[in-house]
């Protein structure tokens, strides 16, 4: 937790310091970015690495089962993956923020066809990464790297004016939020819901 302190912290003060100028919002650290859709920020490749993510966690935990530590904590990424993705879709419906391409105004809440706030992809990578954060990163100190996943999706995000400041760091936090939950319930809820066929694992049956 003091290594996604750190990096939050990090990222928060980049923000910050290029929101300087015109920040405003709940924080006054929101300001559209300059766009830019092309090369790693590019909108298709930013849907590439969220369909490698759900892929990943969906295979990985198939393939696994539920029995091997390292099949627990898939297990424990989808199910923050849901956690999130319904609690960001819950929080979109219920501020209704209008995204940086829609306004330049960033405090537009309760708007029609608003839904900005949280980010929903930020949201889901960090709630995919956080379990094996959690599980490994004392063991390995290398896995923190993963919190550069949902980094690069929240900076991508912001450059393509798909969300503000504030969207992207509310999206980071449920994310974690919902990753650490699940990382404490054993088993998961959908270990309890799966027939133990499914469960069991690609790996054992083969």
């Amino acid at each position: 937790m003091r290594t996604w302190l750190a990096t939050l912290t990090l990222f928060l003060t980049a923000t910050c310091s290029v929101a300087a100028h015109a920040g405003d919002g709940p924080l006054g650290i929101d300001s559209r970015l300059n766009v830019d859709n092309q090369g790693i920020w590019k909108r298709s490749n930013q849907k590439a690495v969220m369909g490698v993510l759900i892929g990943g966690e969906l295979l990985g935990a198939l393939w696994e089962g539920s029995d091997s530590r390292l099949g627990r904590t898939f297990y424990q990424a989808i199910d923050a993956s849901i956690i999130g993705g319904v609690s960001s879709e819950v929080l979109k419906r219920t501020f209704r923020r209008e995204r940086p391409n829609q306004t330049d105004d960033p405090n537009a809440w309760f708007k029609h066809g608003g839904r900005s706030f949280p980010s929903g992809e930020v949201t889901l990578a960090a709630a995919v990464v956080t379990p094996f954060v959690l599980e490994y990163g004392h063991d390995h100190p290398a896995v923190y790297a993963l919190e550069l996943i949902p980094l690069y999706d929240a900076e991508a995000r912001m450059k393509v004016r798909g969300h503000w400041q504030t969207d992207v760091l509310a999206g980071w936090a449920l994310g974690s939020l919902a990753g650490y939950y699940t990382h404490t319930r054993n088993p998961g809820f959908s270990v309890a819901v799966l027939p133990r066929a499914i469960t069991v694992g690609w790996k054992t049956k083969f």
